[in-house]
């Protein structure tokens, strides 16, 4: 199984994880700009875009490929389930090489499913309807989801045109996504949120139909060194629907948080 990885630009190392169903190229005008300042590395989640897949596709062993093709002691930014296999990646002890120095949390979320202490999430009979729906027709099941990233927002249609464009650009395999619904169904990673010790930054929509913007406050009162930004009439993709707002708040936190704050001894 290989990852297929590109990097860009020069300076700090900066990897950028997308979501379920998509690609890296969905990164494509944020990295653009990021590059102008630091080496930015892409890559497609196993199954997804250019990548292979791997048999086991647990939240642990995509979590471990894609660490193990990542550049050391970088920043790591994650869209959706990317922010939940880079949280994994932040909080593992065996993954030490990996350290991360800063996570920025785009639109994700420890828990996608709610329960009776969570309920800033997802109803778990939702999820598993997708599941069902997915092994009836996956295609459709994609655009589906698609559609429910956009709901809400102001930029709505024009975010959807841009998500279905990369989806048809390079349709993901079939195991991926099951694999990647049952990891946003079943992973709970609340519990180890406290190994997480450098700076995190939290960015969500206000808008956003899947990941509520309330969970925003209870993940920050988990993670000590977190900061939380919400763009205004964003959905779940603010950085495609509010592309100027997303770089702000991303070039905000990054200027905040000096080179001395990202110091071994604050790497997670």
């Amino acid at each position: 199984m290989s990852l297929h990885v590109h990097s860009v630009g020069t300076g700090p190392d900066i990897v950028l994880l997308h979501g379920w169903g998509l690609h890296a190229e969905v990164w494509h005008d944020v990295a653009q700009q990021l590059a102008t300042r630091y080496r930015v590395t892409l890559i497609d989640l196993p199954g997804h875009g250019r990548s292979g897949s791997v048999e086991d596709y647990s939240l642990s062993q995509v979590a471990a490929c894609i660490a193990e093709v990542a550049p050391p002691h970088a920043i790591w930014l994650g869209w959706s389930l990317g922010g939940m296999i880079a949280m994994h990646i932040a909080m593992t002890p065996a993954m030490s090489d990996k350290r991360v120095r800063a996570l920025i949390l785009v639109a994700s979320t420890p828990q996608f499913v709610c329960d009776e202490d969570w309920p800033h999430a997802m109803t778990r009979p939702v999820l598993e309807s997708f599941a069902q729906s997915l092994q009836e027709n996956h295609a459709e099941t994609v655009q589906h989801f698609l559609a429910l990233q956009t709901r809400g927002s102001m930029q709505g249609q024009h975010t959807l045109r841009r998500l279905r464009q990369a989806v048809t650009q390079y349709p993901p395999q079939f195991g991926a996504l099951q694999g990647g619904l049952a990891i946003l169904r079943d992973a709970r990673l609340r519990p180890y949120l406290q190994q997480i010790t450098c700076p995190v930054q939290i960015i969500l929509g206000e808008r956003d139909m899947l990941v509520p913007h309330d969970m925003g406050r209870a993940l920050q009162a988990q993670l000590p060194n977190a900061r939380l930004n919400v763009i205004a009439a964003a959905g779940h993709a603010p950085f495609l629907s509010h592309s100027v707002e997303f770089l702000d708040c991303v070039d905000g936190f990054l200027t905040n948080n000096s080179n001395s704050e990202f110091s071994d001894e604050q790497r997670c």
